[in-house]
């Protein structure tokens, strides 16, 4: 326990020391552009600092979960090196999704990264996409390789389940080729850069007008038809299809690159979820409001486009934007990622996802896949719940015996694996033949 602390400290320490180094040695780009190193440092030093002892450690010992010292790491368990970890992954979206906003000394601060940082990745993005690279490359290349990175640990860490290493290895493979390397290389034969991982709601301009008219204004005979032709089928068709037979996660769990980094590289905070039950009342009306919101924005969009905008004016256009800056942006990216040392690794999915919302209704009411209990083996020893990371009391339906069919569950399988008396199961089976008592979503 004590020498998971020492190295999580020692990966900070180093992160810290690197950072100076950064700082004091950018002199041509100022303390923005070590302040921005610091915070790739903190994303990728882990790796050395934590995930290759914690690797050599797992590997050392049986296979099965190892969660030692999670609870008493200042790093997991919101200590002051928790909390410079989320200032880090906050400061790092701040700059990427408002760094044009920003000056310093009358230079934006895209600027000054641009020929500080981001081009750094040129020789990739020109081979990749045939220009150089910007904040989004950037952006996608250390998010991919968080994904695989701390991917692979995950699959180390419970390479005795079967489900958990083939939904990783999922997960890990949509980021990389449909999130990642599809979309470049679209880039480089003068296509559309199309994320066909992400479809409406989650992307909510794959449904707007303006994107059709910009994708497929040009009829079937052009690639940008045929890819919101996909997104639009797997919106209206494959996601309620797929949810009947396999829940929520075969998208939340095995597709999605917010829950592959949830997943992989937010694994170690899935305990700081909220399990109270105040909580989860306001987790319901925020993440339906949302939904709520998109479908209501997209209706208005569509309805203007329609009329030539002699009703609503700009103002479907105006609450387009707003939703895109403060549920697109700043909800999924900066609270959603930055708070991991502090919420959880689940806060996006579990509070502001509308796609979540969509997929969650689909699987509460209509959908094949339970979690199933067996009340009489249950010893209350609450792992399950601890390790919810969307904030479940699993012990709770357990201890009665009842079936786990909630709007929240992505089906990651945690509660099952981590379970010393094999209590829960992961099932699927008619909808009348599920064991539900409780009222709500």
């Amino acid at each position: 326990m004590k020498s998971i602390q020492k190295n999580l400290l020692v990966a900070l320490s180093a992160v810290l020391i690197l950072s100076g180094f950064a700082i004091c040695g950018s002199y041509a780009a100022g303390w923005l552009a070590g302040g921005m190193a610091a915070a790739v440092a903190f994303i990728t030093l882990p790796f050395v600092g934590s995930i290759l002892p914690s690797l050599t450690r797992s590997l050392a010992r049986p296979a099965g979960i190892d969660n030692d010292g999670i609870h008493t790491s200042p790093v997991t368990f919101r200590g002051l090196p928790g909390i410079a970890l989320a200032v880090s992954f906050t400061m790092f979206y701040v700059v990427i999704y408002f760094g044009d906003r920003l000056t310093i000394a009358g230079t934006s601060v895209q600027h000054v990264l641009q020929k500080s940082l981001y081009s750094l990745l040129d020789p990739i993005s020109l081979i990749m996409r045939g220009a150089p690279s910007d904040q989004w490359f950037f952006y996608g290349t250390v998010y991919t390789a968080a994904i695989l990175a701390f991917g692979l640990r995950m699959i180390i860490k419970y390479r005795h389940s079967r489900y958990q290493i083939i939904r990783t290895v999922s997960v890990m493979g949509f980021q990389l080729f449909f999130a990642y390397l599809i979309p470049s290389l679209l880039s480089l034969f003068k296509q559309p850069a199309f994320y066909f991982s992400y479809f409406w709601p989650l992307k909510p301009e794959y449904l707007y007008p303006y994107k059709w008219a910009e994708l497929a204004g040009r009829g079937i005979q052009t690639p940008g038809f045929w890819f919101l032709a996909f997104a639009l089928i797997m919106t209206f068709v494959a996601t309620p299809v797929l949810t009947y037979f396999l829940g929520k996660r075969w998208y939340c769990s095995w597709v999605c690159g917010c829950g592959g980094l949830a997943e992989t590289m937010g694994d170690p905070f899935r305990h700081l979820s909220n399990k109270s039950l105040p909580v989860w009342k306001f987790e319901r009306w925020i993440v339906h409001g949302i939904l709520a919101a998109i479908i209501v924005i997209t209706i208005l969009l569509w309805i203007n486009s329609a009329t030539s905008g002699t009703i609503f004016g700009q103002a479907s256009a105006l609450l387009a934007e707003w939703y895109g800056f403060y549920i697109g942006a700043i909800f999924s990216g900066v609270v959603g990622v930055g708070f991991y040392p502090i919420l959880g690794s689940r806060v996006w999915c579990r509070f502001g996802c509308p796609m979540a919302a969509y997929l969650g209704i689909i699987q509460k009411y209509f959908s094949r896949f339970r979690i199933t209990t067996n009340g009489g083996q249950c010893i209350s020893c609450g792992n399950c719940s601890t390790y919810c990371e969307m904030g479940i009391d699993v012990k709770w339906y357990a201890q009665r015996g009842q079936d786990i069919v909630r709007s929240s569950c992505v089906g990651c399988g945690i509660c099952s694996a981590v379970c010393p008396r094999g209590v829960l199961k992961l099932e699927t089976g008619p909808v009348s033949s599920r064991r539900v008592w409780e009222i709500g979503v």
